[in-house]
């Protein structure tokens, strides 16, 4: 496997360049830039939110969350992406990540593999196949990300398959994959994770998707392997109505053998409401529960098990410009978050207010 992803990732390249001579070839370049503020009313000392919390992570101060360049190629049978990023969700999502890989947002080159259908073959760096929140914030229906879409894979690396049927009601991927969010593997780790998902759109105001992931995130030695399954359905009711409904479910091997494997679970729930096209509101809340700490470890006596509710306005202030407000509440069972005297509380509250363009 290991050689396949090689081969693929050295002739994807050359077979695109054999394209280009094609006269429908197409460059384009975009960028995007969030600045934001947020307030963490338990006044951290060191300025960092609670470590689970990976976009808007910053305490008291005016930072950028996400800027990147990105060009575009595109031609019949061949396309990629190269996108350079900078901002504290590069800093917290790629810290594992070595050097100069730490600020690559996408870097991926594709192949179509057939004349009369939309099969693709990609492979590199790009964005993951789970869940309906992305590290881009203007394209989610809430300024700040979810407790599940923190803690689970934003990017991805490797090698997938795609189709897409003529009617575009169909979506089918899979994916060979360098591990849980990860470009480089981990140390001591030389099995691939494998990735699938499943997209059906019946018409323009409905999206079910299922999608999931395979593999061991953990040295050879340690040979536990994860398993997780993520769901989702968007529902636009009407011009002015959505509803956006989230299940996630992960199990990884109990390292004790013979023990029942650990589980964590996390379902969401977003409404947005859209009097006009200029102005949003919307409104989340979701459970994250993970007593086992597989993917959140907090040392106390439940585990990770928290509960969120936020509330965001959305002003369109331009055609390529949102300037966004948001109020966040987190409850946990446990305390397992501090205040800006040391102490130990089970509720954190966070002010956020962004604005994002783009071109």
């Amino acid at each position: 496997m290991k050689k396949i992803l090689i081969f693929l990732m050295l002739t994807l390249p050359l077979l695109a360049v054999a394209q280009l001579d094609s006269a429908d070839l197409t460059v384009s370049v975009n960028g995007y830039a969030e600045p934001y503020f947020g307030y963490d009313i338990n006044q951290p000392t060191d300025g960092n939110r609670p470590g689970f919390v990976y976009s808007h992570n910053r305490h008291n101060e005016v930072n950028l969350n996400l800027a990147y360049l990105k060009a575009t190629v595109n031609a019949k049978r061949m396309r990629g992406n190269l996108a350079l990023m900078a901002g504290t969700y590069a800093n917290a999502n790629l810290a594992a990540e070595p050097g100069t890989l730490r600020n690559l947002f996408e870097a991926n080159a594709g192949i179509k593999l057939s004349k009369k259908h939309d099969l693709w073959l990609d492979a590199g760096l790009f964005g993951s196949h789970i869940g309906f929140e992305s590290a881009i914030g203007k394209d989610c229906r809430t300024l700040t990300r979810s407790i599940a879409a923190d803690n689970s894979p934003y990017y991805e690396s490797g090698a997938k398959l795609t189709y897409t049927s003529g009617n575009g009601e169909w979506l089918l991927s899979g994916l060979v994959l360098n591990g849980w969010q990860r470009i480089q593997r981990v140390p001591g780790n030389s099995t691939p994770a494998l990735g699938w998902q499943v997209q059906y759109k019946p018409s323009s105001r409905i999206t079910l998707n299922s999608s999931s992931f395979f593999g061991s995130d953990k040295p050879d030695e340690a040979s536990l392997y994860r398993v997780f399954h993520n769901f989702y359905g968007i529902f636009q009711l009407n011009n002015h109505w959505g509803i956006t409904l989230g299940l996630d479910t992960g199990w990884e091997e109990n390292p004790t053998e013979g023990e029942e494997a650990f589980v964590w679970y996390t379902p969401q729930m977003v409404v947005r409401y859209a009097p006009n096209n200029r102005v949003a509101l919307a409104a989340r809340a979701e459970y994250y529960s993970d007593e086992h700490g597989v993917i959140i470890s907090t040392g106390t006596e439940n585990g990770f098990k928290t509960m969120g509710f936020s509330a965001n306005l959305d002003v369109q202030v331009h055609k390529n410009a949102v300037w966004r407000l948001e109020g966040k509440l987190l409850s946990s069972e446990d305390d397992i978050f501090r205040d800006q005297d040391g102490n130990a509380t089970n509720s954190n509250t966070v002010l956020t207010t962004a604005l994002a363009i783009w071109f």
